[in-house]
């Protein structure tokens, strides 16, 4: 998949959409005025925006999100495993550990995963 990068007030936007989809527009629009102190065309520039980059999509008036969080979170994870770590996972995870002890249950989950995938 593409590289899906959002900024600050986009992840803000899109996250609002996530917690309360599907949402009419004119609702996103009010909550948006609430929250991010927006004008409705501000709203319907970003909606817009991110329509076109095939992140939400506006039919009849009620926004949805054609990427769900867990995918997003998941292109998102691997772009910084990429970026920082060229693609390694135990460079990752050992530079994580350097700098914080894990509790014995995040070991035992992770090695469940790890014992699963293998499966």
């Amino acid at each position: 998949m593409d590289e899906i990068r959002l900024g600050e007030v986009e992840s803000r936007f899109v996250e609002m959409i996530w917690e309360r989809e599907p949402i009419g527009s004119g609702e996103l629009v009010n909550l948006c005025e609430k929250e991010l102190s927006w004008k409705k065309s501000t709203t319907y520039t970003v909606l817009r925006r991110l329509c076109q980059r095939g992140i939400l999509q506006n039919c009849n008036a009620v926004v949805t999100s054609l990427i769900k969080k867990e995918e997003y979170m998941a292109i998102q994870s691997e772009q910084v495993l990429e970026d920082a770590f060229e693609g390694s996972l135990p460079r990752f995870v050992a530079a994580f550990m350097s700098r914080k002890k894990l509790s014995r249950k995040q070991i035992d989950e992770i090695q469940k995963l790890i014992d699963d995938y293998k499966e």
